[in-house]
């Protein structure tokens, strides 16, 4: 963990004035081809959206901007981000939960079946373990949405949000899934979220 020299920081100016806007956060939503992500996922048996979230945690902590929060004053750069997406229970209720990042699939979907398992058997909403070193995130497999809003608390917040879409086949016979990215406009700018775009497409791909 690294706190970030405000006084020298490039993002010194933009940082000053999107944090004192009412909603600093901006959102894009963009198409991903997930054709070859989906078919990895039903070779090896394994989840789909395990699969697609690994892939997006990676290219998250490829870029030092997605891991900036804003902690009361100060602006703290993480090691590493970790993925707090819902999970939805049998009942169709769902519970938020914190699924630690790791380079290696199996032990990532590890994670994610640990965290099902205890949001299934408790009923808790929120996870053991509730901080700023992750994203929030969330599938809607049951909707192909081409914009999306995320709740506003009307707290200081700079924790990036994601939403993944239903998956459609397009003309040329690609699967794809829109993705909702917002983030806070004090931490990053349009040009992270297509470093971040570039390099999710890339693990989709591989």
């Amino acid at each position: 963990m690294e706190v970030i020299d405000i006084n020298n920081w490039k993002r010194k100016q933009h940082y000053h004035h999107f944090k004192t806007l009412k909603d600093p956060y901006f959102a894009v939503t963009i198409p991903y081809d997930v054709t070859k992500a989906y078919q990895f996922s039903k070779v090896k048996k394994v989840s789909f959206f395990g699969k697609y979230l690994h892939d997006c945690m990676k290219a998250i902590n490829e870029i030092d901007e997605f891991k900036l929060r804003i902690d009361g004053d100060e602006v703290i750069k993480y090691d590493m981000i970790n993925a707090s997406a819902t999970l939805m229970r049998s009942n169709k209720t769902f519970g938020f939960s914190y699924i630690e990042f790791d380079s290696n699939l199996e032990q990532f979907l590890s994670h994610i079946i640990s965290e099902k398992n205890r949001i299934e058997s408790t009923g808790a909403l929120y996870p053991l373990r509730n901080d700023l070193q992750c994203i929030h995130c969330s599938a809607m497999p049951w909707v192909n949405f081409t914009g999306h809003k995320e709740p506003v608390s009307g707290k200081m917040d700079s924790i990036p949000k994601l939403a993944f879409s239903k998956v459609l086949k397009n003309k040329e016979e690609q699967l794809m899934m829109n993705v909702s990215i917002n983030v806070n406009h004090a931490l990053l700018d349009g040009y992270h979220i297509g470093l971040f775009s570039e390099k999710f497409q890339h693990y989709l791909n591989n």
